[in-house]
């Protein structure tokens, strides 16, 4: 019996996930093993429960749309100098909209680290604390070297302020949602992506990017600001490799 562990569990929902089992009949399956096992564990059977910290099935992986390298290169390809910072930035760092919006040359604290100290609200147009953080409180975030190129090839061509705030309008120090949405829409149609891909899957990407290379999730929940690890889990808990027998087919592959 103790050999169900919280891993074994994840694992399970991961594989009805796999299947496109429903999401009724995941819940029924989890509820019912979870009644069998802490009915044992009361009887002494398990030392431990094997559910604590354990993500329900509650989550469709398909509602979220993560941009094929081949479409962000696409969008790149035909993007404004502006557009492209931000892709790099949400597609590379991680960042929210808001904080692509106040890209800075002086959050780069180190060689591969970007400081993400504020975001710009997306309709007021002013900066902000983060997001499920204090006013001054910050958090850090790699910074790819393909990223910190486009930083610091933006600011060669267009001078930060002297802030060091690198995005702006003719009518306002800081861009917005509406600033966004129509350089966007522009910029899609021009690089002939017609999936709902919206600014925000950029983000998406960077997930992906990170666990299926192998980054613990741990990390991709503090790089990416959010305030619980259950919340980065079930979104993208889909695109773990975390099954031992996805993790036999890899390592096969290998030898």
């Amino acid at each position: 019996m103790d050999t169900f562990t919280s891993r074994v569990i994840e694992d399970f929902i991961q594989a009805m996930e796999e299947k496109k089992v429903g999401l009724g009949a995941q819940q029924t399956a989890y509820d019912t093993l979870k009644k069998i096992l802490r009915d044992a564990r009361r009887k002494a059977g398990l030392v431990e429960d094997p559910f604590e910290g354990v993500v329900p099935p509650a989550y469709v992986p398909q509602q979220v749309k993560i941009p094929t390298l081949e479409e962000i290169h696409a969008l790149k390809s035909v993007g404004d100098l502006e557009v492209n910072l931000i892709i790099d930035l949400m597609s590379g760092c991680g960042l929210r909209n808001g904080e692509a919006f106040a890209a800075n040359i002086n959050r780069m604290v180190a060689d591969d680290v970007y400081r993400i100290t504020e975001q710009v609200d997306g309709r007021t147009r002013q900066p902000a604390r983060l997001k499920h953080r204090k006013a001054g409180e910050f958090r850090e975030t790699p910074m790819p070297g393909k990223v910190r190129e486009s930083i610091l090839w933006y600011a060669g061509r267009c001078e930060p302020d002297q802030l060091g705030y690198l995005l702006r309008t003719r009518r306002s120090p800081h861009w917005g949602h509406n600033t966004m949405d129509y350089r966007w829409g522009k910029v899609k149609k021009l690089a002939g992506v017609t999936r709902a891909l919206t600014p925000y899957s950029m983000r998406h990407y960077f997930a992906s990017n990170c666990l299926s290379r192998g980054i613990p999730i741990t990390d991709v929940a503090e790089w990416m600001g959010h305030s619980s690890i259950e919340i980065t889990f079930r979104i993208y808990r889909h695109l773990m490799p975390a099954s031992i027998g996805r993790a036999a087919r890899v390592l096969n592959a290998g030898l």
